[in-house]
């Protein structure tokens, strides 16, 4: 896939995941500074998204299952809406802690996903 856009994602995801870290650490809620940020790392699973999937079109195949290439993919651009989504049911420091939790589960599904199409393989 494309290495570079992997590395944004995961990098932004984990700057995410410490911004909010650090509200959740001072008793705070998530702002909308947090979700600009959420936005911004959004914007980029969802380029990645698109991305793998014209990869696919075009002819290009992941190491392991293309069924579960897709799923990672779909996972990844799901991760930071739906911890966003319930950060809003919960106005304290916990809704901070979701986003954080989900922008390490972000960066964690961004590892796998390089795995699956073949960036682990010699």
């Amino acid at each position: 896939m494309f290495d570079a856009l992997t590395w944004a994602v995961s990098l932004t995801a984990l700057a995410l995941a410490a911004w909010c870290g650090h509200a959740a650490y001072r008793d705070q809620p998530t702002k909308d500074w947090h979700f600009i940020g959420m936005a911004v790392v959004t914007v980029l699973a969802l380029v990645q998204l698109v991305v793998g999937i014209v990869r696919l079109a075009q002819g290009d195949k992941p190491a392991d299952s293309a069924t579960i290439f897709v799923s990672y993919l779909i996972g990844s651009a799901c991760a930071i809406p739906a911890a966003g989504f319930m950060s809003l049911t919960e106005r304290t420091r916990w809704g901070s802690v979701t986003v954080a939790a989900g922008a390490v589960v972000l960066a964690v599904l961004e590892v796998r996903l390089w795995d699956v199409w073949g960036g682990g393989h010699a």
